[in-house]
């Protein structure tokens, strides 16, 4: 049920914003950093992980490095609720560990956790990707 906020949001800035995170997924998807018209100056903070990657580098070797170990990595975007600067997005996030983790061997174990992002917008440009999770959740069915 959309709030009474999200009726009054406009319409193109709604399609603008869904559209920059479908790209913003498939570019993820791939192991690859979005595009600069996605995602001009990408800031990725994974509270789950308590670390933030910022900058096109670090965005690139982190999305690299989690393609490698997860290469069938997958997420399903289960609903979008839209805000006046911000569209939270909950999500499936699921892959398989076949590459090395840090000191972590492959287990060749899959995983999925149920997440939820939020998407920091200044109108329709992506500022910020703050994702939610739990660690927990996924190093259970890694083990």
């Amino acid at each position: 049920m959309a709030s009474d906020f999200e009726g009054r949001l406009d319409s193109r800035l709604r399609s603008r914003r869904e559209e920059a995170i479908r790209r913003l997924v498939e570019c993820e998807a791939r192991g690859e950093p979005p595009p600069p018209d996605v995602f001009p100056s990408p800031r990725y903070e994974l509270i789950g992980l308590n670390k933030v990657y910022e900058g096109r580098d670090q965005v690139a070797s982190w999305l690299a490095e989690r393609k490698s170990v997860f290469p069938d990595q997958h997420t399903e975007l289960i609903e979008l609720h839209h805000a006046e600067d911000a569209v939270v997005a909950e999500f499936w996030y699921s892959g398989t560990h076949l590459g090395s983790l840090g000191d972590i061997e492959p287990s060749g174990r899959a995983f999925r956790c149920r997440m939820a992002a939020i998407f920091l917008f200044d109108e329709d440009v992506l500022t910020c990707a703050r994702i939610y999770f739990d660690l927990g959740t996924i190093a259970r069915q890694l083990a």
